[in-house]
Formats: structure tokens, C-alpha cells, sequence
């Protein structure tokens, strides 16, 4: 029997042989081969999986979300394109107290999944600048013109009209929110302001602008709009899974209570301004009350609502607790303690026939003031002359009944209800004084340490006046710190120290809260939230003409979600299955050609057996 011989000429001269004996072997390994083959290669498979896609089940996609998030950061920061026949448009007028400002937002069109919400973006001109105006007064100041109004409103419409291409105005929502300044005012001058909005407003703009986009909001509903803005720049509405990312267990108010849906856990706010402080967080469980007199406060404070485009779908449904605190904020509570030092020391003065106060030689002590800081409180004719002593724990104590604090469960400031947080699994934000106590002078800004907080507010407070206004002329201190922060940083100190550890409740030792400024980098309004849950309905346009295009164009935009990975893979297989079914095959033409040759009676395989056993075969390539 010969061999079969194999040779090459070019690009090199060389050749080789295999005998007839070896050849079946390799051509038609064992069935115990086969198996070893094929697990061979299930784990290089399996390993590829492993190295190249990640850790885990769906990890290539997180990933892919996970860039396309940071992407999206970025491209929030970029020129809006308005020759983008796709992109779509939307105002808010936030008319405040002590003034009025319009934002402009965009979004492109619908990606036709009824589980993601619309990505609305704010809109940002040729110098990469958000679309903002603000004018001044604010709009209540025309409660007694209400007939103004309109002219009043004119200038931000201008603006964003010039900013928005024209063939899109009539498509845009317009919606025009008053909040603080306006509530203040009777009911009926604030319908007469409403009305002569909704009157001229669609004469001189062709927005898309009916009655009910123009409102005075409550406070509730505007804790609500800005904890939708921060969860959503924060990324918390997007429940696909992400390597990392915190969940919790949630109750869906309205739906079956026997079974709690899982998903993304949303963050906390906490806000303090000059007047007033706020809280809203996600109460994920359902809530028990101790009387019906807190379960009728807690209707006020409760919020539920769906941000999804499906009334019938639940992941979107919230129940967010808000409430608002006026007098609590930082400027305040200050005025509200020297209120109460100065008609102490008064009435003490006349009670003990004393001169506390009265001169810079008999000052008033106090301890929330840093050492050695001289100051004059109080009304004209009852001046108070104070000397600070910077004892940060002394001032904690003094502060502690301004919070009016009850020992009813479930309650904090001000004996207002409020449920249950699971601190062990809760994330926070403090914005505005909670950042600007912790890092305008303190430069502890971000993750939130009450030991460190303390030590530093103690070293801080127990500083010699002068001292501190020697390191602020040195530039120690951030670059918006003034004078007037450092001489009530102690103060404010003490007194965000007690409301979020006294007023609500959080122990020391809780340590996910963030205090900030911006969120990724942008102040986040809560206009934002606003267009979210007032727009949320707009999917369902775009999910219907998707819908319409038939099965062909389903595919055509469900397969972006198919990760290419998985076409590799099944390729893989597809070919290992395909080599895998063709050795058997030649296996078995292999064992039927081996019985033909031990019968040597057939004329066939004599013929067969001349062929295997003539001289060497050339193969030349």
C-alpha cells in the first residue's frame, strides 16, 4: 500500500507524506474523540464568554449602557443640533418670587421601547451655554395690574422662540409654573394673573399652549419635580441591570401586594435654602400610621404617580414622600434664635434688674458665634450686644427645641409625619446648605462623615475671630465663601447638624449621604422633573407609528438590543455543530468502506484496493 504524498513549490519548496495507515485517524477520529472535540470546544467558548464579555449574565450590555451614560454626560454639554428634523422641543417658565426664568429642553425622538422614558436634555446655544433667561420682579408683584402679566412673560417667550426652529413651535409645549410667590397671593388675583396668560399667550405664540399648562403649583408638587430631575440625571430611572448599581424592593402602590418588584433604588433629597428646608425620598413599602389624624397629614405629604407612557405598566409607578419646612431654612432659624436670645436677655434684664447686653463691656454670650466675634442683635431699642465662644456643643443643645421636635413615632420637624427610611439601604443628596456648610469653609464637601463633620465644626467654632479673618484675606476659603459666611458658619453648622440628625432622624453613623452642588456637573432644576412627568405621555405617538411599520421594521429597531456577542456565539456553535455532524458522517462512510474491504468478494472493492495500494500519489500546490 502506498502513501500519499503532499508537496508544495512555492513560496517555498517542501513536501510531506502520510501513510494510508495514519490518515483514517485523522479523518475519522473515535466517538470518545468527538466528545473530547466537542468539549474542547464548549470551553474555549465558554472561556471567550468569560474574558472578552465580562462577568457575568448580560454584563456586555451593561457595559454598553454603562458607556452610553457617560456618553451621555457628554454630549448633554454639546451644541443642540436645530437642523435635527427629529428633535423635539419644550418650555418651562418658572415664574418665582423674586423672579421668573424660562429653560428651554429638548429630546430626540422615541426609541419605540415603552419601558424607557424620553431623554430630554436642556438645550445649549452656539457657546455650549444652557437656553436660560431670567427677568425681575416676579410675576406676583402684578397683583394689582393683573392685566400686565402677559406683556410681563413676553421677553422669555421671544427668547426661547428665537432659539427654536419655527416649523417646530407649534409641536413645542409651553408651560408656565408659579410657585412660591404666587401662593402667597388671595385666589382671586392669582386666577385674574392665569387668565390674561391664557388669554394673550396663544395670540402672539404659536406654542403648543392650553389652559392647563399654565398653574400655580404647590409645594408638594414641586419637592415632587425636583426629585424626578435629580433621579433622573442620576440615571435612577433606567432599570436595566447595572453591574454595581444599589436595588430595593418595592411595593407598587395600586398593584399586587403579593408580589414586590425589584428595581433601581432611587436617591433621597435634602434641600435648605435661607427660609425654608425640604426632604423627599421613595417609600418603597407600604406605609402604617399610629392615628387617623397622621394618616390624614401623610395624604398631603404622599405622592403617588406613574412616569411611564402605559398607565397599565407598573416599573415607573412611585410613591415619593415631600415635605416642606418653612422657617427651618439656615437665614431663618438665625433670625429665630436671636428673636428668642434677645427677649430672654429683656426679660431677664427686668426680672433681675440687669444690664446683660445693654453695652459692649456686658455682652450677651453665645455659642454659636466663633471666639471673640462682637455683634448687635435685635430690634431698634432693644439691642443686644453678643460675644461669641464658639462651643459647637453647647449651640447643638441651644438649637435643639427650635427644631419643635415631638416624641410621636414617624414624625420630625415641627411634629410633621414622615415614614420610616431604611438607612441601611438609602442613598441622600444635600443640596444648597447642606454642601455650602460642609465645604465652603470646612472643605469637606461630597460623602458625608458626621465625626469628621463635628471635629471640624468644633476646630472651626473654638477659632479666634481674627484668625479666621486672616486665613479668609489669605484665600484659605472657597472663592464664593464671604464674610457673612464665616460668621455664621458655626451657627449653620450646628443648626444642619441637628435637623438632619435630630429633625429627621438619620444616626451618626449613616454614611450615604452626599452633599453637592451640581450633579454631574449641572444644577439640576426642578424644571427638568417638571416637562418629565408632564411630557410622559409623548412615547406613546412614536410606540404607535412603530407599532404601525409591521413586523420588519420591529426587527429593525429591536435589533440595536442584540449584542453582537450573541451573533459570535451562536455562529461558533452553528460552525462546531456543523464540522462535529460532518466527521460522523465521514465516520460512518469510513466503517462502510472498512466492511467492504474485509469482504474482498465484491469486484468493486478489489478495485478499491488496487487504487489504496498503487504507487505514491504526487499532489503538487
Amino acid at each position: 500500500m502506498g502513501k500519499l504524498s503532499i508537496s508544495c513549490l512555492f513560496p517555498a519548496s517542501w513536501h510531506f507524506s502520510i501513510s494510508p495507515a495514519v490518515l483514517p485517524r485523522i479523518l475519522f477520529p473515535s466517538f470518545r474523540q468527538l466528545i473530547f472535540l466537542g468539549l474542547l470546544a464548549g470551553l474555549l467558548g465558554l472561556l471567550y464568554l468569560l474574558l472578552v464579555t465580562g462577568k457575568g449574565q448580560y454584563s456586555w450590555i451593561k457595559e454598553d449602557k454603562h458607556i452610553h451614560r457617560h456618553l451621555a454626560r457628554v454630549t448633554d454639554l454639546e451644541v443642540t443640533d436645530t437642523s435635527n428634523p427629529d428633535l423635539n422641543y419644550g418650555l418651562v417658565v418658572d415664574c418665582g418670587s423674586s423672579g421668573s426664568r424660562v429653560f428651554v429642553y429638548c429630546w430626540p425622538r422615541h426609541n419605540g421601547n415603552p419601558h424607557d422614558l424620553l431623554d430630554i436634555r436642556q438645550m445649549r446655544d452656539q457657546h455650549r451655554k444652557p437656553v436660560v433667561m431670567k427677568i425681575k420682579p416676579g410675576i406676583s408683584e402684578l397683583a394689582t395690574t393683573p392685566e400686565k402679566a402677559s406683556d410681563y412673560i413676553h421677553p422669555l417667550l421671544s427668547f426661547a422662540a428665537e432659539h427654536i426652529p419655527k416649523f417646530k413651535h407649534q409641536e413645542t409645549p409651553l408651560y408656565i409654573l408659579c410657585t412660591a410667590g404666587m401662593r402667597v397671593l388671595p385666589e382671586s388675583q392669582q386666577e385674574a394673573i392665569l387668565e390674561d396668560l391664557r388669554t394673550d399667550i396663544p395670540v402672539h405664540f404659536n406654542f403648543l399652549f392650553s389652559d392647563s399648562h399654565v398653574e400655580v403649583i404647590s409645594g408638594k408638587q414641586e419637592g415632587v419635580y425636583a426629585w424626578i430631575g435629580i433621579n433622573f440625571v442620576l440615571g435612577r430611572f433606567n432599570h436595566a441591570e447595572d453591574e454595581g448599581e444599589a436595588v430595593v424592593e418595592v411595593q407598587v402602590p395600586g398593584g399586587d401586594q403579593q408580589e414586590a418588584l425589584v428595581r433601581k433604588r432611587t436617591a433621597g433629597v435634602l434641600d435648605m435654602g435661607g427660609v425654608s428646608t425640604q426632604i423627599a425620598f421613595e417609600v418603597p413599602k407600604s406605609v402604617s400610621f399610629s392615628s387617623p389624624q397622621q394618616e390624614e397629614m401623610a395624604k398631603n405629604l404622599l405622592a403617588e404617580f406613574n412616569l411611564g407612557c402605559d398607565a397599565h405598566r407598573t416599573e415607573h409607578v412611585y410613591r415619593v414622600y415631600v415635605s416642606t419646612f418653612l422657617g427651618y431654612g439656615g437665614n431663618a432659624a438665625r433670625q429665630r434664635y436671636e428673636e428668642s436670645l434677645v427677649s430672654k436677655t429683656v426679660l431677664q434684664n427686668k426680672l433681675l434688674d440687669q444690664h446683660g447686653g445693654e453695652t459692649a463691656d456686658t455682652p450677651v454670650l453665645d455659642p454659636c458665634l466663633p471666639t471673640e466675634l462682637q455683634d448687635e442683635v435685635g430690634p431698634a431699642g432693644q439691642r443686644v450686644h453678643i460675644r461669641g465662644t464658639g462651643d459647637f456643643d453647647s449651640c447643638r443643645l441651644l438649637l435643639q427645641p427650635f427644631l419643635n421636635h415631638t416624641n410621636e413615632t414617624h414624625t420630625s420637624l415641627n411634629g410633621v409625619y414622615q415614614p420610616a427610611i431604611d438607612f441601611r439601604n438609602s442613598q441622600f443628596y444635600g443640596f444648597s446648605e447642606y454642601y455650602y456648610c460642609t465645604e465652603d469653609v470646612l472643605r469637606m464637601g461630597g460623602d458625608y462623615n458626621s465625626t469628621k463633620y463635628t471635629s471640624a465644626a468644633k476646630n472651626y467654632c473654638a477659632t479666634q475671630w481674627r484668625t479666621l479673618k486672616e486665613r479668609f484675606d489669605r484665600g484659605l476659603y472657597a472663592s464664593h465663601a464671604d464674610l457673612h459666611r464665616l460668621k455664621y458658619q458655626c451657627f449653620k453648622s450646628a443648626w444642619m447638624y441637628e435637623v438632619f440628625h435630630s429633625g429627621f432622624a438619620f444616626p451618626t453613623n449613616y454614611d450615604n449621604l452626599k452633599t453637592a452642588l451640581l450633579v454631574y456637573d449641572k444644577e439640576v432644576q426642578w424644571t427638568l422633573g417638571a416637562i418629565l412627568y408632564r411630557t410622559r405621555f409623548l412615547p406613546l405617538r412614536d410606540i404607535q407609528q412603530e407599532s404601525l411599520k409591521g413586523v420588519h421594521s420591529h426587527w429593525r429597531h429591536s435589533f440595536p438590543y442584540i449584542n453582537t456577542h450573541y451573533l459570535f456565539l451562536a455562529c461558533f456553535f452553528v460552525v462546531l455543530l456543523s464540522i462535529l455532524l460532518y466527521l460522523l458522517r465521514l465516520r460512518r462512510i469510513h466503517r462502510r468502506a472498512a466492511a467492504l474491504h474485509r469482504g474482498t468478494s465484491s469486484s468493486s472493492v478489489q478495485w478499491l484496493e488496487e487504487g489504496l495500494g498503487s504507487t505514491d500519489i504526487p499532489i503538487t500546490l
